[in-house]
């Protein structure tokens, strides 16, 4: 049954650093899930086990496979696009469909600008494509609206449950499925050196993932993308703001925008089985294009 299903944990050598992935075997083409800042592959679970069968699904983990310090810049975002594209070619993955939420987004199409054939096509669900002028400054992890936050973030927890209930209180989660709730707590925190539980990517890693943002100006970049690309914003999101996702789908050769009305940032997180829906019709799509 597929919701006994359980993915293999796995490892690949990219030649500087390995990559953990979460591997769901199947007899159909290959499907890259790339998570968002600070979080991490298993709340791709519930989707990638509704998808598996009719892809072979692969997540995988940017976090912790290269040091970088958030005070000197953090991890560069387009280090974590060629990294994608040494895991597809380690792993002989021929123009996957790549699928992320937002650092993943964004990594996914610096990775397919830089490698027009690197994806079959990209689902980029609340992709970060700042404003122009916010990549012309270099700001230290004080004033960045979120690595200041996210440095600072609580780190410990007695036990699962009161990790549950502390998350539940914060808006951040508060329409979270619940399923992707026991995800977070489950393989999302690990135990800590000194009792309890602690976050499995450090707040600091989170730091540095938000400070590698800011140094590319994805903008330009966009024209460069081959593949169809279907953008996704959610409806209630609070980057709707500042963030133009439908700009930045009419900036795609092939792109498309969709919009999930009552939903927030966190899409995949608030509306699982709706993102495997979305992941489905958009390859059913491309599949008609290429019969």
């Amino acid at each position: 049954m597929k919701q006994d299903l359980k993915p293999e944990n796995s490892t690949v050598n990219i030649g500087d650093a390995e990559i953990q992935y979460l591997l769901y075997r199947g007899d159909g083409p290959p499907l890259v899930l790339l998570h968002a800042t600070g979080f991490l592959p298993w709340l791709w679970h519930p989707i990638a086990r509704a998808l598996a069968g009719e892809f072979t699904v692969l997540a995988p983990y940017f976090c912790d496979h290269r040091d970088a310090a958030p005070e000197d810049g953090g991890l560069r975002w387009r280090q974590l696009a060629e990294d994608l594209r040494l895991f597809c070619q380690r792993l002989h993955l021929e123009a996957p469909l790549m699928a992320g939420h937002s650092m993943g987004g964004t990594v996914a199409t610096l990775a397919a600008a830089a490698d027009p054939g690197l994806a079959s096509g990209l689902v980029l669900i609340e992709p970060i494509f700042l404003p122009r002028e916010l990549y012309r400054f270099r700001i230290d992890v004080a004033q960045h609206p979120l690595a200041s936050k996210s440095i600072r973030r609580r780190n410990h927890w007695s036990d699962a449950d009161e990790a549950k209930a502390y998350l539940r209180g914060k808006s951040l989660f508060a329409d979270w499925d619940e399923e992707m709730l026991d995800l977070y707590v489950r393989h999302g925190m690990v135990a800590a050196p000194s009792g309890g539980l602690e976050l499995a990517c450090h707040p600091r890693r989170e730091a540095s993932l938000f400070m590698g943002g800011v140094h590319l100006d994805p903008w330009p970049l966009l024209a460069r993308v081959a593949c169809p690309v279907l953008v996704v914003e959610g409806g209630k999101s609070g980057n709707r703001g500042h963030i133009d996702l439908e700009k930045a789908a009419s900036a795609f050769p092939r792109g498309t925008f969709l919009r999930v009305p009552d939903a927030g940032h966190l899409i995949p997180m608030e509306r699982p089985g709706e993102t495997a829906r979305i992941i489905r019709s958009f390859h059913r799509g491309l599949e008609k294009e290429t019969a």
